[in-house]
């Protein structure tokens, strides 16, 4: 989605940023407002049941996978390991995840080291005029939303407050988000048990937004039609206020080697993050040799690049049939 509003805020400015914005992420929105509803009325049928016991063993596998990418593309060196086990350790201990991401961030600038080459990948001039009297705009009507949920309605203003700050530090990608909303959600408030923040993820994956679209789900599930939609809202907000904000001035950041050092570290910190949750996650499956078999076969799938909705898919059909 954010490169979405890149793109428009290059062609036709902020306005075709917030237009391309909007536009990606809409489908996955009303989609997931549908399936959140007929889940409500719908979870304690036994063959509704059944379909989310494999599926819940088949996420574990896909933020499995997600650990194994981002691992992949982000641990680079014996410090990146470093960073990303402190993260795995200090979230496995109840520590909260953004406090980790900062630690994971004073740690990169503290030990990271950075190529020139990535230091001078800035060192050439943006295109994007400057966007400071949109960037204001957003940022004033944002603080006017928070005023008035605040005012009328404290729940929803808690919701909104939450999911904004969530996806403020969720870097690298919607699945840095999952461990923070987890975490948050399951742990910290109990608005959801494990299990259906399993099926939220699920649910998740047979729309065609990102992950974060999850929100939507927990939102409705907790306080209905408005809960998804301010839950919606504040979990896309941060990211095309930054799009919007950063863009001008990116290629200067870039050029920063502090910048890069402190990515680096955040990034490190989303592998352990993701690591932690995932056992978490396959805490809370009943294990046996079926869902052992569904969730390796979904690993394995994922890894050769099936793609996830066939995976999803396939992965309900066969928890109707062996799960019943």
């Amino acid at each position: 989605m954010q490169s979405t509003a890149y793109v428009g805020l290059l062609t036709r400015g902020v306005l075709g940023a917030a237009v391309c914005f909007i536009g990606f992420g809409l489908p996955a929105f009303l989609l997931m407002m549908i399936i959140a509803s007929v889940y409500s009325y719908t979870k304690n049928i036994p063959s509704v049941v059944s379909a989310f016991s494999g599926l819940q063993a088949i996420i574990v596998a896909i933020v499995a996978n997600a650990t194994i990418s981002f691992g992949r593309t982000t641990l680079k060196t014996w410090r990146h390991f470093i960073l990303a086990g402190i993260a795995a350790g200090l979230f496995g201990l109840n520590i909260n995840p953004i406090l980790v991401i900062l630690i994971a961030a004073l740690g990169g600038l503290a030990i990271m080291q950075v190529s020139q080459s990535t230091s001078n990948q800035g060192n050439h001039q943006s295109t994007v005029h400057s966007t400071t009297k949109a960037l204001l705009f957003i940022l004033s009507t944002t603080l006017i939303g928070f005023i008035l949920l605040f005012i009328f309605s404290r729940n929803l203003f808690y919701l909104s407050t939450l999911f904004y700050r969530i996806d403020l530090f969720a870097f690298g990608g919607g699945f840095a988000s999952v461990p923070l909303m987890y975490h948050e959600v399951v742990d910290v408030r109990h608005w959801l048990e494990a299990t259906t923040f399993l099926n939220g993820i699920a649910l998740g994956q047979v729309t065609p937004g990102p992950i974060v679209i999850t929100a939507t789900f927990i939102g409705y599930l907790i306080y209905g039609f408005f809960g998804g939609i301010i839950a919606t809202i504040s979990i896309f907000l941060p990211s095309f206020t930054l799009v919007v904000g950063i863009t001008p001035y990116f290629d200067r950041l870039r050029a920063s080697m502090y910048f890069n050092k402190i990515i680096q570290g955040v990034l490190c910190s989303f592998v352990g993050l993701l690591f932690t949750v995932t056992i978490r996650f396959a805490m809370n499956v009943q294990w046996d040799i079926t869902h052992i078999l569904m969730a390796g076969s979904a690993l394995i799938a994922l890894i050769l690049k099936v793609d996830i909705l066939w995976v999803v898919i396939i992965g309900i059909l066969l928890s109707i049939i062996f799960f019943r």
